[in-house]
């Protein structure tokens, strides 16, 4: 695979000129071209987005798409998509966009169509599904399940939760779900404590069935299912009856159904996927099954067509007018010319509350890489930060960094038409008056506040300076018209594929995620030291040293 260096390219040089002669002067670039807002907003599927408020002009955005050219990003897009292994440090293909195609397409990857397995298992998921919905599986004593407990860790768990608050509306009215995933035992401590086991179900999502805090959290679930079982008096205290309760409580998401067997789940109730569903980009296959079932298969089928309409946008549009692709570009553009070190998503849209959350895993772990797919290290800044809040919380909490701070923070807003709760304040229509503030926020941050316009409103003098704000904050707005299960599909797709514009761009393998394990085998290595094992305290550094020796100390 031949990585092109971005800093060498034609475009590259051209846009280092145009960043050291451009002025960010948005105010003007409205007032001079009244069709500005027209000219750069997009449409990509469902989703409105308006690119007008971003520190450019039409010569920085050809620069941007003459880099994605030289940069080989339509190839490196086609091998994705066709399955080669792009994946180099793994040597996987990265095939996540197979999991949304549907049923009779043909995808062939090393000799195999791989589109027959993908809707084998999805309907094995609707197909259990189903049965949970409809009362049909039943607990050990024959009660219908109303809990679904979801544990896993990662995207085996940011994604489902992520999802799953997102479609609140569409839940099932009978069945609730929750979330473990923390090793820390307050998790599961908290989340199981009120559940009734009869009517509980947990569903294990792990791919080699081998994760750490995973299967650590499945064992102490079954130890409380078993415990309140036989309580409760629903079971007999036998190793016949507990192997009865798993096998009606407990399924799989994981390939590995030996250890799926060994844990006493049946493995006809595992469900699996493949090498090339990356963890981060797992939630629109079987991890996904704890969303099937509390908004049904075809609100389900709608979540996976959301992103096929996107894949599909991103696989055919021209440059200029991809979105994910122009995102993506666009941060390039902000990190490597601007050096901003974050970037804010900031959902005016409450049930949305954990995607900036999710956003992290899959831009961080995914682009925060050093060193390119080459081995050779990078020649520029690569990542962000990718952090935020939904609506108005996020204004009371650190707006005043974004709108006034000597930070440059790039925004994407995003915000529904028509929401799930149309509520009225007297005659005032609340969501609106949400809406105002979004439409208020990105104008501000925009336009600002001259120090003349601060002294017209009477401001003493002496506060004039810190009254004014200086504009120029760059901002996306991205509309839909509701929170449906397809557009909840479209805004993880398009940040997908942002994250992998950005990636090519750089040079890196935003598939691998070799530095989340360094910490994990030191984490394994340790362990003994803490459980009063001296030969292995004495190997430590000082500082773990007395860390451990102070927690020794006060542990009760």
């Amino acid at each position: 695979m031949t990585i092109v260096d971005p800093t060498t390219t034609t475009a590259w040089a051209t846009l280092t000129g145009l960043k050291t002669a451009y002025t960010p002067d948005l105010r003007a670039a409205f007032a001079g071209d009244p069709e500005r807002a027209a000219r750069f907003t997009r449409t990509c599927a469902d989703l409105y987005v308006d690119l007008s408020k971003n520190l450019v002009d039409d010569h920085i955005l050809e620069a941007l798409v003459a880099l994605a050219d030289e940069v080989g990003l339509g190839d490196r897009r086609d091998a994705m998509l066709s399955g080669e292994r792009i994946n180099v440090t793994e040597n996987r293909s990265v095939l996540h966009t197979a999991l949304r195609r549907p049923a009779g397409d043909s995808l062939v990857v090393d000799g195999t169509d791989v589109m027959p397995e993908v809707h084998e298992v999805l309907d094995k998921i609707y197909a259990f599904a189903d049965k949970v919905r409809d009362g049909e599986w039943v607990g050990v004593t024959g009660k219908p399940i109303e809990t679904v407990v979801n544990i896993g860790i990662g995207g085996s768990d940011l994604g489902p939760v992520m999802v799953y608050e997102a479609l609140k509306p569409y839940v099932h009215e009978r069945i609730q779900c929750r979330f473990i995933s923390n090793i820390d035992p307050t998790d599961s401590g908290e989340k199981l404590s009120d559940l009734d086991p009869e009517t509980t179900l947990f569903i294990v999502a792990s791919k080699t069935f081998t994760t750490l805090e995973t299967l650590t959290n499945a064992r102490m679930a079954r130890d409380w299912l078993w415990r309140r079982l036989i309580e409760q008096g629903a079971i007999e205290d036998t190793e016949e009856a507990r192997k009865g309760a798993v096998a009606k409580h407990f399924v799989a998401v994981s390939t590995a159904l030996d250890k799926v067997a060994d844990f006493g789940i049946d493995p006809a109730n595992a469900f699996g996927f493949w090498d090339w569903v990356g963890g981060r980009y797992s939630v629109d296959s079987a991890v996904g099954t704890v969303v099937c079932v509390a908004i049904g298969k075809e609100n389900f089928a709608d979540f996976l067509g959301g992103f096929h309409a996107v894949d599909e946008h991103f696989a055919t549009a021209p440059w200029a007018q991809n979105v994910p692709a122009l995102m993506g570009l666009l941060n390039v553009w902000y990190v490597n010319f601007f050096k901003a070190a974050s970037h804010a998503v900031l959902p005016y849209a409450q049930y949305l509350h954990r995607f900036a959350a999710y956003l992290q895993q899959l831009t961080m772990e995914s682009n925060g890489k050093g060193v390119r797919a080459d081995g050779e290290p990078v020649t520029t800044e690569t990542g962000e930060v990718f952090w935020g809040e939904p609506g108005t919380n996020g204004q009371h909490a650190f707006y005043q960094l974004i709108h006034q701070g000597t930070q440059l923070i790039p925004c994407d807003f995003i915000a529904m038409a028509n929401t799930a709760y149309p509520t009225k304040d007297g005659d005032a229509d609340v969501h609106e008056l949400f809406l105002a503030n979004f439409f208020a926020q990105t104008k501000a941050l925009a336009f600002g506040k001259t120090a003349e316009e601060v002294r017209a409103e009477g401001v003493a003098e002496e506060l004039v300076s810190a009254k004014v704000f200086e504009g120029n904050r760059p901002t996306t707005s991205i509309m839909a018209p509701a929170l449906t299960p397809s557009v909840v599909g479209q805004l993880i797709a398009l940040y997908e594929h942002i994250t992998f514009t950005q990636g090519v761009v750089w040079g890196i393998d935003s598939f691998d995620q070799w530095g989340v394990e360094l910490g994990k085998q030191l984490a394994m290595q340790i362990a003994p030291a803490i459980s009063k094992d001296d030969a292995a305290l004495e190997q430590q550094d000082g500082s773990t040293r007395g860390l451990i020796a102070y927690y020794r100390s006060q542990r009760s």
